[in-house]
């Protein structure tokens, strides 16, 4: 590769994961290697091989961390060492494991990197071998406000990252909450209401992608995994799940909840009672904007939990 390579996220516009040449070619010299990449944009770096790290990686890693941003050397193709040494010999997948990260590790220290972190990955198989660790540590040493948006782009390799989603989205409620009341306080018919459905698509929807629970994700996860698109979506019970999430579809889940439209309707007459009308508006949108989309976020989260073990089968 002769140039740097950005690959968006497809769900969310925050996050961009680069493909960056090797250091050391004619065109990317070491000398000037980190200007000609354009250091600065990038949160961390991920050093990856398939098979052994090299001078160069080694280079780059010592520039980076001259530099005082974090770096990882990940092994990939795990799976591929596994299925080759047990055609070879007896060893088991935990002797193998240990003796690749050794072997890493001892190159990376002989090439001039103290304590090098190394982590062992299979693209096909991320809820097995270091991903699950990598996650942890990036979650660790990352900035706060960097922190949510990778959890939320995070693929659901255990039921924890799915628990860590539901809180970190829970913390979102009250906000929403409080958007929607805001709107309850302007005494114009049918405003708040509007407000209040723009408010829970885009949070619906947010949610959905969170979770991989879109058509997209789901669809990647199939094909990850060997298990059908069908088979994994018969497992979701949420009506906003692996659909395009439009009014309609909304006003179905919202249909669920037989108090809701109550409160809302309670919300608009309140309204125009003179003096206390319009701080009892806000108090039934803020506590119906909040107990609907409580409600979706806790079945979405079931779902996903549903799904996960549905795709480890």
């Amino acid at each position: 590769m002769s140039e740097v390579t950005p690959y968006p996220h497809p769900d969310n516009p925050n996050l961009t994961l680069w493909d960056l040449p090797g250091i050391g070619t004619k065109d990317f010299p070491a000398r000037k290697y980190l200007k000609l990449v354009g250091f600065d944009k990038y949160d961390f770096f991920l050093i990856i091989s398939d098979t052994r790290f090299r001078e160069n990686d080694v280079k780059l890693a010592q520039k980076i961390k001259k530099m005082k941003r974090n770096f990882y050397f990940v092994r990939s193709k795990i799976d591929n060492d596994i299925r080759a040494e047990e055609s070879v010999s007896d060893s088991s997948k935990e002797k193998t494991l240990t003796k690749i990260r050794d072997d890493c590790i001892q190159r990376l220290k002989d090439l001039g990197i103290e304590s090098p972190r190394v982590f062992l990955m299979s693209s096909f198989q991320l809820h097995k071998f270091d991903f699950s660790l990598l996650q942890e540590t990036l979650e660790r040493e990352l900035p706060k406000d960097k922190r949510d948006t990778l959890l939320y782009v995070m693929p659901n390799v255990n039921p924890d990252v799915i628990s860590k989603k539901k809180k970190a989205l829970k913390v979102h409620l009250y906000l929403l909450a409080t958007l929607s009341a805001a709107a309850a306080a302007v005494p114009v018919p049918g405003l708040s209401v509007a407000v209040d459905v723009a408010v829970l698509i885009g949070a619906v929807t947010h949610f959905v992608h969170a979770f991989g629970l879109d058509v997209q994700s789901l669809k990647r996860l199939a094909i990850r995994t060997a298990v059908s698109y069908t088979e994994l979506r018969d497992v979701i019970i949420s009506p906003v799940a692996a659909k395009e999430i439009t009014k309609e579809l909304f006003l179905k889940a919202f249909a669920q909840l037989g108090g809701a439209a109550g409160l809302i309707g309670a919300e608009e007459v309140s309204r125009f009672i003179p003096i206390v009308g319009i701080p009892v508006a806000m108090s039934l949108s803020f506590v119906t904007t909040y107990r609907v989309l409580n409600f979706i976020l806790n079945q979405l989260a079931e779902d996903a939990q549903k799904v996960l073990k549905k795709a480890l089968v």
